[in-house]
């Protein structure tokens, strides 16, 4: 499907929620600025090639210096809300102990802009930049990093709890585990493969203890856990080629999901205890990572095409960017990645495959008989931009199309999939957020991966709305065209007011 302005506006239920997201590391800039302490991705991204050119997120878009001029961006797009992450390092340095308040302050200015600006603000407390000190102490293998973002939890809710619409305790733990401490793509870099298993627990139950925490402090908003999530597919009707790609949905998927919508591990994961004594989840661990949860946040970007043995074979979702061009398998491996057939791909080189969205909610809502409210925290596309000059000497363009039709493609369907007759019709769908805001620092990738609406030009820091973030805004026109004075009512988006000075008068 690839829906005009006008057709998947009128798609769009009541109070659907359209946004943007990004992540304080990867747009802020200013890492020794004000207070900020290090964190681990600093040090990592400072290795020798562990990103891609050598490139660096120091200024990175300098958000933090022109955040009003993002915000008037968001405000002039139109959207409904803006997910974006609390940076750690900035607001407690140690990860422990002194707040910096330069950094509450920012966080402050910035909340306050987005309600002024009508714009309900998604805060998320773990994107994946953990304070150095920590990182130092063992990062996520070390049960005691869980209960430090708890503590944190209890900061951002005396802070921000009164006018945060939206919280989300961790960002994809699958991607941290798998990256970061199972094949090293990613901060901080180890390589412990089955044995990394205790982050994966280490970081559900810091989830535990954050929604603890903001539960405690009364916080106004909704709260809720972001994956991300990939249906897998067998590369052939092999049944060896199903296997594998069982093992995989366990190794991506349910390995997350299951311990907090089901309230324990799959059975299969319960051997692990073979690799890793210190995996050993108590009852009351289980119980704090399994509380019930205001909303699902879930990350769709693509499918998986999943083959028995080391074959040659893509990377498993998110590691594209460490990999660039060599697809080689693994010497050894029980299982590999394909490519799909006939297929366009991303710049990432990950397949579109917007039908999948349904498959996705569809395979959540047979697993997960009470799944909560969903929403897409994350969806997009990096493809290569081209900045075209047009008539009249500021008149820039960037005609990207492909991604316009993803963005088109996947809401329409993830909308349809979950109506009356539709292959995911138990889900509660409640909104979709498109990843990204702006072009960013992708990570491994540097700035090679655009998945921005804006361009950014990492230069001169001159920024250009692309041709999808015009269509975005006219979808937005167009809804609330049709819907009148209803489009008004967010889905309870309007929480908190203002308590700082008017956006005319923010620095």
């Amino acid at each position: 499907m690839n829906a005009s302005a006008k057709d998947l506006a009128s798609l769009l239920p009541p109070g659907f929620t359209l946004g943007v997201a990004t992540s304080a590391f990867q747009i802020e800039g200013a890492l020794d600025e004000d207070g900020r302490g290090p964190s681990g991705w600093d040090v990592f991204a400072a290795k020798p090639g562990s990103i891609v050119e050598g490139q660096s997120p120091a200024v990175s878009c300098d958000h933090y210096h022109r955040m009003p001029a993002d915000v008037a961006l968001m405000k002039e797009l139109g959207i409904d809300s803006y997910r974006f992450s609390l940076s750690w390092p900035r607001i407690q340095p140690a990860g422990s102990g002194p707040v910096n308040r330069a950094g509450l302050d920012f966080y402050d200015r910035l909340i306050d802009l987005l309600l002024a600006s009508g714009i309900s603000p998604m805060a998320t407390l773990y994107h994946w930049d953990t304070p150095l000190p920590l990182e130092q102490a063992g990062g996520w293998m070390n049960r005691d990093t869980a209960y430090r973002l708890g503590e944190f939890a209890a900061i951002a809710a005396a802070a921000f709890g009164d006018r945060v619409s939206r919280w989300v305790t961790v960002n994809e733990p699958a991607t941290v585990t798998t990256n970061g401490y199972v094949l090293g793509m990613h901060a901080p870099g180890e390589a412990l493969m089955l044995k990394a298993l205790p982050s994966v627990h280490h970081q559900l139950l810091g989830h535990g203890l954050a929604l603890q925490a903001l539960r405690a402090a009364n916080v106004r908003g909704e709260i809720g856990l972001t994956n991300v999530y990939s249906p897998m597919v067998p590369a052939t009707a092999n049944p060896l080629d199903k296997v594998s790609a069982g093992l995989m949905d366990v190794a991506q998927n349910r390995l997350y999901a299951d311990p907090v919508l089901l309230g324990k591990y799959p059975d299969i994961i319960r051997a692990a205890t073979f690799f890793s004594s210190s995996f050993s989840p108590s009852d009351e661990d289980m119980e704090l990572i399994s509380q019930p949860l205001d909303f699902y946040g879930l990350n769709y970007y693509m499918p998986t095409r999943v083959g028995a043995g080391p074959g040659e074979g893509a990377v498993p979702p998110g590691m594209a960017e460490a990999m660039g061009d060599d697809l080689s398998g693994t010497p050894g491996a029980p299982l590999h990645i394909e490519s799909f057939p006939d297929t366009e791909t991303t710049a990432y080189g990950w397949p579109v495959k917007p039908e999948y969205m349904s498959v996705a909610l569809a395979e959540m809502a047979e697993r997960y008989p009470d799944l909560p409210p969903v929403y897409i925290t994350e969806g997009g596309a990096s493809f290569e931009d081209v900045v075209v000059q047009g008539s009249g000497a500021d008149r820039r363009m960037v005609p990207d199309e492909r991604r316009l039709r993803y963005l088109s493609d996947h809401i329409g369907t993830a909308v349809e999939a979950t109506q009356p007759g539709g292959a995911a019709e138990s889900v509660d769908l409640r909104g979709y957020y498109v990843w990204s805001l702006m072009d960013n620092f992708e990570w491994s990738a540097g700035y090679k991966q655009p998945f921005g609406l804006v361009h950014v030009d990492f230069d001169t820091q001159v920024r250009t709305p692309k041709a999808s973030y015009y269509w975005l805004q006219e979808v937005i026109a167009a809804r609330s065209a049709v819907a009148g004075s209803a489009a008004g009512q967010k889905n309870g988006d309007d929480v908190g007011q203002s308590r700082t000075a008017p956006p005319s008068e923010l620095p």
